[in-house]
C-alpha cells in the first residue's frame, strides 16, 4: 500500500505540473506553429511512435498492455491496469534564404495517462497528453522605408516582429469494450483546453522618441471533444497467436470555446534601449467569446503481429483541415495526408540470459503532407523514427512487469524556396509504463 501510496503522489504532481505548463509554456521554436492553435499532435505514446506512428490497429504490443487513446477500441484488450507516464525533448534548426540558421531545443513532461480492466473484456482510460503547441519569434528587417509626406524623401530602418507561444491539451476519459473474440469498440470524451499568446509589433529603431505599435492577442481555449474508434481481429496459428487487425478511429468535429483579449497599444524606447512602458492602448477589448471549429480526422490501419516475435503495420490518416474555423472564419487550411509505417521485432521474448534478446527494437517511417500551404507551397513533413522497449524485472510476485519506452524521430520540415524556412528535427521521447494485477479480487479456499 505504501509503495502504491508513494506513486500515486508522485503521478499526481507530475499531472499538475503537466497541466500548468501546458497552459502557459512555449515547448516548440517552429514558424509554423504561428498558424491555427499551433502545430497539431497526434495523441500518440513512444512505443506507437519509434514504429512511425502506426496506431489505429495496435493494442496490445508484444503481449503487454498498451495504453493507445488515437483509437479508443483498443482499451478493452487491456487486463492489467497500466499506466503510462513520459517525458519529451525537442531539437531544432532553422535555414531560410538570406538568413543566418537557428537552432532552439525544448523540453516537458508529455504525457500520463491510465487505462483499469472493468471485464474480461473492457477497460476504462484516462489522461492528458498534449493537443497542440505554439512556440515562434520573427523578426524581419527592411531598410530604406520611407516616411513622411510624399514629398519627403526620408528614409529609415523598420523592424517587424511576430511572436507567439502557449499549447493547448486533452484530458481524456474513455472506454473499450469487446464483441465477441474479434470486435473491439470504444470512445473517448476529451476537455480540449489551453492558452495562446500572439502579438505583431512594428518598430523604428533608429528614430528615438518615436511612437512603435503592437497588436496582442491572448486567447483561452476550452470545450469537449469526442473521439471513436473499432478494431477487427483475424487470428492465425495453432495458438491463435498470429492476428491480423484492421482498424478505424476517428476524431469528430466539433466547437470548442475561446475567450480572446485583444489590445493595440503604443510604446517608445528609452535612450538605454530598454522600452518603456506602454503610452497607450488603441484598443482594449476583453473577454470577446467566439468559437473554433475543430476538423474531422480520419485514421485507417492495419497491422500483422506474431506474438513475441514481431509486428509491422501501417496507417493512413486524412484530416478535413478546410473545414477548420475561428470565430466562424476560414482559416484558410488545406486538408492534410499523412502516411505511418513501421514495426518491431523482439529476437527472444523468453530469453532468461540474455537481456537484448528481450528487448523489442522499433523502426519507421512518417510522411506528412500538413494542412499548410503557404506560398503556394505544400509543407510537408518527413521523418524516420526508431526506439527500444526495454523490459525491466517483475515484482517478486510476478503480478507487475515494468517497461522503458524509448522513441526517436529524426527529420525535415518546410523547404527553403519561395522564401519559406527549412526546419530540420529531432525529438526524442522516453516513457515509463506498468502493467500491474490491482484491484484484482484474490479467492481463498
Amino acid at each position: 500500500m505504501i509503495k502504491y501510496t508513494k506513486v500515486f503522489i508522485t503521478i499526481l504532481l507530475a499531472f499538475i505540473a503537466f497541466g500548468a505548463q501546458a497552459q502557459s509554456t512555449a515547448t516548440t521554436s517552429s514558424p509554423y506553429s504561428q498558424f491555427g492553435l499551433g502545430d497539431f499532435e497526434p495523441s500518440l505514446l513512444p512505443q506507437n511512435l519509434a514504429m512511425g506512428g502506426i496506431a489505429t490497429a495496435i493494442n496490445k504490443i508484444n503481449l503487454y498492455n498498451n495504453i493507445n487513446p488515437l483509437n479508443p477500441a483498443s482499451y478493452g484488450a487491456i487486463n492489467f491496469t497500466t499506466i503510462d507516464a513520459g517525458i519529451y525533448a525537442n531539437f531544432q534548426s532553422f535555414n531560410q534564404n538570406g538568413q543566418p540558421s537557428s537552432t532552439n531545443s525544448n523540453f516537458r513532461f508529455s504525457h500520463l495517462a491510465f487505462a483499469i480492466p472493468v471485464s474480461k473484456q473492457s477497460a476504462l482510460s484516462f489522461g492528458l497528453l498534449p493537443y497542440s503547441q505554439m512556440g515562434y519569434n520573427n523578426l524581419q528587417t527592411k531598410t530604406g522605408v520611407r516616411i513622411g509626406s510624399p514629398v519627403d524623401t526620408s528614409t529609415t530602418t523598420v523592424n517587424y516582429i511576430n511572436s507567439g507561444e502557449g499549447g493547448v491539451s486533452k484530458a481524456y476519459l474513455g472506454y473499450g469494450f469487446g464483441l465477441g473474440k474479434h470486435l473491439l469498440i470504444g470512445g473517448n470524451v476529451s476537455y480540449i483546453f489551453g492558452n495562446t499568446q500572439q502579438s505583431s509589433a512594428t518598430e523604428y529603431p533608429l528614430l528615438y522618441g518615436v511612437l512603435n505599435n503592437q497588436v496582442q492577442n491572448t486567447r483561452s481555449i476550452g470545450g469537449v471533444n469526442y473521439d471513436y474508434g473499432l478494431q477487427y481481429s483475424i487470428d492465425f496459428g495453432e495458438y491463435s497467436n498470429k492476428h491480423l487487425v484492421l482498424g478505424y478511429s476517428a476524431s469528430a468535429n466539433t466547437t470548442i470555446n475561446a475567450t480572446d483579449t485583444y489590445i493595440v497599444s503604443q510604446y517608445t524606447y528609452g535612450s538605454n534601449g530598454a522600452k518603456n512602458v506602454d503610452i497607450d492602448s488603441i484598443k482594449n477589448e476583453q473577454g470577446a467569446k467566439t468559437g473554433i471549429q475543430l476538423p474531422q480526422i480520419n485514421h485507417f490501419g492495419i497491422s500483422y503481429q506474431y506474438d513475441g516475435h514481431f509486428l509491422v503495420g501501417a496507417d493512413y490518416t486524412m484530416g478535413h483541415w478546410s473545414s477548420f474555423s475561428i470565430g466562424g472564419v476560414n482559416q484558410g487550411f488545406q486538408d492534410s495526408k499523412t502516411i505511418n509505417v513501421g514495426g518491431q521485432f523482439t529476437p527472444n521474448i523468453n530469453s532468461l540470459r540474455n537481456y537484448f534478446a528481450r528487448t523489442d527494437y522499433r523502426l519507421g517511417f512518417i510522411y506528412d503532407q500538413s494542412y499548410l500551404n503557404l506560398n503556394n507551397t505544400n509543407i510537408t513533413s518527413y521523418a524516420v523514427t526508431f526506439g527500444l522497449g526495454l523490459p525491466l524485472a517483475p515484482n517478486t510476485a510476478g503480478s507487475a512487469f515494468y517497461k522503458v519506452n524509448f522513441a526517436a524521430e529524426v527529420g525535415q520540415r518546410g523547404t527553403v524556396a519561395n522564401n519559406l524556412v527549412k526546419e530540420n528535427f529531432v525529438t526524442i521521447h522516453l516513457s515509463f509504463v506498468l502493467n500491474d494485477k490491482w484491484f484484482q479480487q484474490y479467492k481463498f479456499e
